[in-house]
């Protein structure tokens, strides 16, 4: 009898296309409508797993770009820990769409919300990219300044960018009550002090990561209406969570959300793409050896299985082969620029 599975490809069952197929060289696993080439212009965000993002599309002679490059003879380490070169902007980790969004709006009107300073000893921080200076600034004035410096130039990158790879990490947020402005890290942590009568923890759920999106590529296509998205999830699970849960309920709730709402989002416009970084990672065919012994780094290996399978999805350089990426052999892979780690340090 004739029926719809009876010509499907290998790629349709799970036998021969995950029990049946290295991790590392998954074919099929993703059709871009769209394909990065030597002509694009590609700017990148998002949480930690979108540092290694960056690397490998430079590495791969991709155009990646950088609105806020380093001082010139500024060696490399000192330049990331300063928050240089890890994206296209100083911006930091973005973590949620929420803070994506936000962040944009400050750009389009160069708005600076003097709350969003916070002080640690004598020094103050940008709460809304923490880590950029870590030793933080000599006055607010100075975090000022600086910031609405670093808005104009985020508003030069996505008038220049063809391509956005923002990479999805968290659902959970802290917040402040009034302004409902959210922080890449829980007031306390790296600077500032928490106050529960006016920081709330928030978990945003998938109508409103949708409609971030939705805000989100609307502000961008005003800027630049040609201006295309690729989304990713990343598949490193929470440090820790605020929720209530276990940590391993609240994780697999919030990359659940935010695969849903990625894939959904990406089905509706035809500007937008997914790929599927957190498939492959999270594979269970990989018996696990995409991740560090702590169960939450992802390893060189499983970085490189993601990265080769997008630039062959591409066509870029032709790297259809299993072979490694070739990531930039400056930077450690586990070098990653993370406030959330932080919260572990601060276990009781």
């Amino acid at each position: 009898m004739s029926h719809p599975y009876a010509d499907l490809p290998a790629t349709a069952f799970w036998r021969s296309a995950v029990a049946g197929t290295a991790p590392e060289a998954l074919e099929g696993i993703a059709a871009p409508k769209f394909r990065l080439d030597g002509q694009s212009a590609i700017a990148t965000a998002g949480s930690c797993f979108a540092q290694h993002v960056g690397r490998a599309l430079r590495a791969a002679g991709l155009n990646v770009l950088d609105a806020e490059p380093a001082p010139p003879k500024c060696p490399p380490q000192v330049a990331r820990d300063y928050g240089y070169g890890i994206y296209s902007a100083r911006y930091g980790n973005i973590y949620s769409t929420r803070q994506l969004l936000q962040l944009l709006q400050d750009a389009m009107g160069d708005v600076v919300d003097p709350a969003a300073i916070w002080p640690r000893g004598r020094r103050f921080h940008d709460a809304l990219r923490p880590t950029i200076e870590p030793d933080g600034f000599a006055s607010p004035q100075e975090a000022v300044a600086l910031r609405h410096t670093h808005l104009g130039k985020l508003r030069d990158l996505f008038q220049r960018a063809t391509h956005f790879v923002f990479t999805l990490g968290l659902t959970e947020c802290w917040a402040d009550r009034e302004s409902g402005r959210v922080y890449p890290t829980c007031p306390g942590v790296v600077a500032g002090a928490f106050d529960p009568a006016r920081h709330v923890f928030m978990n945003l759920g998938w109508p409103e990561v949708m409609a971030d999106l939705t805000a989100v590529r609307d502000l961008l296509r005003g800027l630049n209406p040609d201006l295309r998205m690729i989304l990713t999830v990343s598949p490193v699970p929470l440090t820790a969570t605020a929720s209530g849960q276990h940590v391993l309920q609240a994780s697999t709730a919030s990359k659940a959300i935010l695969r849903a709402a990625a894939g959904a989002f990406a089905e509706a416009h035809e500007d937008v793409d997914y790929f599927p970084s957190y498939e492959i990672v999270t594979n269970p065919a990989a018996g696990g050896r995409f991740f560090a012994p702590n169960l939450r780094e992802v390893t060189a290996e499983g970085v490189a299985a993601a990265m080769q399978a997008f630039l062959a999805a591409h066509g870029v350089a032709e790297r259809a082969s299993s072979a490694p990426v070739a990531l930039d052999e400056d930077v450690d892979l586990g070098d990653v620029i993370c406030e959330e780690i932080l919260l572990e340090a601060f276990r009781k």
